[in-house]
């Protein structure tokens, strides 16, 4: 993640526009990797060899020989996310709006449960607690 992360940095810092494209690309694909690898990790992860080849593939998206990547980004992804955009971009705006009710709903949940658990302890606490005895003056 290192590697990647610094001549991204690079990429933005001296403003070359190939590189950055690059580099773009990779993080798309290493972003898709990612969702990918944890349903992997739990479903095939005890085939042979299976860590060595996730490693041989970060490598090969990672090389400027291969460009492994900007491969997948221009073969695969570009078109499924171009022919896709709408759709997501509408998924996305219903998600923060339901995100922001979900919260919202929490919230109140949360505070209802919060006052009801207090007038719950507070109740038991008055009826558990033995009454002081008077002493006659």
């Amino acid at each position: 993640m290192l590697y990647p992360a610094y001549y991204s940095y690079k990429a933005v810092k001296t403003k070359n526009v190939k590189e950055y494209v690059r580099w773009m690309m990779y993080w798309i694909v290493f972003a898709l990797y990612t969702v990918i690898e944890t349903v992997t990790d739990q479903t095939v992860a005890w085939f042979p060899l299976y860590y060595e080849l996730k490693i041989a593939f970060v490598v090969w998206l990672l090389s400027p020989y291969t460009k492994g990547a900007s491969l997948i980004y221009r073969k695969f992804l570009h078109p499924l996310l171009s022919s896709k955009e709408r759709e997501i971009d509408d998924y996305i705006v219903q998600a923060k709006e339901r995100g922001y009710e979900t919260v919202v709903n929490f919230g109140r949940q949360g505070l209802a449960f919060a006052a009801t658990a207090a007038v719950t302890a507070a109740v038991k606490d008055f009826w558990l607690t033995p009454a002081p005895l008077l002493r006659p003056i």
